[in-house]
């Protein structure tokens, strides 16, 4: 019965997850069917769980202490410890899941994590890379398709006279803007992010940024633009903001090289959107 009920549980999680939206926190809404389909296969599982209890028999008054612990309490078999810590393992994030709210990623994470240029190793877990303001996708192609890839977007990003960076195109047009710079030089381009201060920064500068996806929230990093504002302001971190104006480039000490940044000729506050994140598309 208590695996009728672990696997009852997890079957609702993932469906109230998807009818409220927030399963979009966690992955990228490409791979969205793959967990919807698991709703029906652990549902299944907890119904077979539930038929499988009945036929062996009526056995409501076997508490839960019995069913975790098992019949055999000898000490020659002392597995009931095994059973318990199992248990706990796998009740711990559907108990998580379904009480605790859910927290989006924000600058504390970037602090916490460090703000610099991560070195991609291409022979390491591509998941325990943390990637920081310049998206890189490489890892995820064969170098061939990647140069085609990014040459064509770097085509369609770098024809309008305004890129304006949204939910569809953030990811891919700010790779594009940073493997090929001199091809977005002055060009406008409106982006809208949270407000984090780096170091070595100007009293009218500051990072936007927004956490990206490429599959899921354990490969996501923060990604974004420098803004040089045309005066000094005083947003706090995790202020969202949108702003517009042409792109350039400038050396940021920290770094150690030199990055684009946009020269904002407006900007605004806004209020932070239903979906902070940003997803890669392909």
């Amino acid at each position: 019965m208590l695996r009728f009920l672990i696997l009852f549980g997890f079957a609702y999680l993932f469906l109230h997850l998807h009818l409220t939206g927030d399963i979009s926190k966690y992955i990228n809404m490409r791979y969205g069917y793959l967990s919807f389909a698991m709703i029906f296969v652990i549902g299944f599982m907890a119904i077979y769980q539930l038929v499988k209890w009945n036929v062996e028999g009526n056995k409501a008054h076997v508490d839960v202490e019995q069913e975790i612990f098992g019949h055999d309490h000898s000490h020659e078999n002392n597995t009931w410890w095994k059973k318990i810590v199992t248990y706990t393992l796998v009740i711990f994030p559907l108990v998580t899941g379904l009480f605790l709210p859910i927290a989006t990623l924000d600058s504390t994470i970037v602090r916490a994590k460090g703000f610099h240029f991560a070195e991609i190793d291409n022979d390491k877990d591509q998941y325990a890379n943390h990637q920081i303001l310049k998206p890189d996708t490489s890892q995820y192609y064969e170098s061939s398709t990647y140069k085609e890839m990014l040459k064509s977007d770097m085509e369609k990003y770098s024809k309008p006279d305004r890129l304006y960076l949204n939910d569809d195109n953030f990811l891919r047009a700010l790779e594009a803007v940073y493997n090929y710079p001199g091809n977005f030089s002055n060009k406008q381009i409106s982006i809208m992010g949270f407000v984090y201060h780096g170091d070595s920064l100007e009293k009218n500068q500051l990072f936007l940024f927004r956490f990206g996806i490429i599959h899921c929230i354990a490969d996501a990093g923060v990604f974004g633009l420098m803004v040089q504002f045309p005066k000094n302001v005083d947003y706090k971190d995790d202020t969202w903001v949108r702003a517009e104006g042409k792109l350039a480039e400038t050396y940021y000490q920290p770094f150690k090289q030199t990055i684009p940044v946009v020269k904002v000729t407006k900007w605004h506050q806004v209020e932070k959107p239903k979906s902070p994140y940003a997803y890669r598309k392909y």
